[in-house]
């Protein structure tokens, strides 16, 4: 069976993750967890990077740093995870929900620009499939209505705009670690802090309303509870795990492009026939090859190359529900501007396998099954 993911090895968790258990410190914030807050700092340049349970975690610190709550709009793509946009709703936020581009997949900056309001306080990009959204635009926009941007970044460690770390270029940006990503540790996630004063209090908000971090350091002989806050730390042990993934990611990313390139000459030929569409990465970006999609010409048809591929023993799916159109979206939000991509393209999507090591042969299988569906 070639699977839509498989977990990503570097073969030193084991390890790593016997030192933290000998070292017998489990909580939060450890030897493990500053390694890697070290490293994240180093590799995207963000004044801090704080590692929480998860991407959603990091999404709802951002809500509660800028004071996100009733009456306050936040802008983020429809085609999204419901994280994207429940951390914001879960303070009191109306979500504002606007089309994506055909060829990325990534939020329409003119939608964008056409659903800010007085109560707007933030836009949430997502740099879909690790490819980044266009925010040399972005911040232009952001900046000229004083509102703040927080990229959910979840899907692009170690991708790049315009030689920046995606997750870098807003006042706060999000990571995951979950176990489909790249970088790994099960349960996991990361906020990276763009803006220095945001960083102490970021800090007391993920130790549960107090200065603990301080007084770690040395900073106060004692700690005390200064606001409502949350526990929001990540525990030792999969900071261990997580430590020897990072430390490898360009190696990971690197194989996982190779890959995400084969596809996309692999199937290339069937694109100009007309039969699928490919991908398209932005200009002045690079990814790091989280996603390889094909969008078929109707949904009948995704459903039925999707049949065909798993009746190979090929692992295929397709993507998010549009959140304006699910249940919970329609009772927290609303569609700004014409849906003119999100509703129809999301409907013809498909991911198909992509995994670290993944064999070049596999590739091609997976491409060729592809080719033999429309008789090519």
């Amino acid at each position: 069976m070639i699977p839509l993911f498989r977990p990503t090895l570097t073969g030193l968790e084991p390890e790593r993750v016997a030192a933290a258990m000998a070292a017998g410190s489990l909580s939060g914030a450890g030897a493990f967890g500053r390694r890697c807050e070290a490293w994240l700092e180093s590799a995207t340049g963000c004044a801090r990077a704080l590692l929480v349970p998860s991407c959603t975690h990091a999404l709802e610190l951002s809500a509660m740093l800028l004071g996100i709550g009733p009456g306050d709009e936040v802008i983020v793509p429809s085609f999204t995870f419901s994280s994207t946009a429940s951390a914001f709703a879960l303070h009191g936020a109306t979500i504002v929900f606007v089309d994506v581009l055909a060829g990325t997949m990534n939020m329409d900056v003119a939608a964008a620009a056409a659903a800010i309001t007085k109560r707007t306080r933030a836009i949430v990009p997502v740099h879909y499939a690790g490819n980044a959204c266009d925010m040399g635009a972005l911040i232009s926009l952001a900046s000229a209505a004083n509102v703040t941007i927080v990229e959910d970044a979840a899907q692009a460690l170690g991708s790049t705009y315009r030689e920046r770390p995606l997750g870098s270029l807003g006042a706060l940006g999000a990571l995951s670690f979950h176990s489909t990503k790249n970088i790994q540790c099960g349960e996991g996630g990361a906020l990276l802090i763009g803006d220095p004063a945001m960083v102490d209090r970021a800090e007391i908000l993920r130790e549960k309303g107090t200065d603990r971090a301080r007084f770690l350091r040395g900073e106060v002989d004692r700690y005390a509870w200064q606001e409502v806050g949350s526990s929001l730390l990540l525990g030792e042990l999969p900071a261990a795990y997580l430590s020897a993934q990072l430390e490898a990611s360009p190696e990971v990313n690197a194989r996982r492009v190779a890959s995400w390139e084969q596809y996309q000459a692999a199937l290339a030929p069937l694109e100009r026939a007309g039969h699928i569409e490919l991908p398209r990465t932005t200009p002045e970006a690079t990814h790091n090859g989280h996603i390889f999609y094909v969008k078929t010409r109707s949904r009948a048809e995704q459903v039925a190359l999707s049949g065909a591929l798993k009746a190979r023993d090929i692992g295929a799916a397709f993507h998010y529900v549009p959140l304006h159109s699910a249940p919970a979206g329609v009772r927290v939000g609303r569609f700004s501007g014409d849906d003119r991509v999100t509703t129809a393209d999301s409907a013809r999507l498909l991911r198909l396998p992509l995994y670290d090591r993944m064999e070049s042969a596999d590739v091609e299988t997976v491409a060729a099954a592809i080719a033999q569906f429309y008789g090519a």
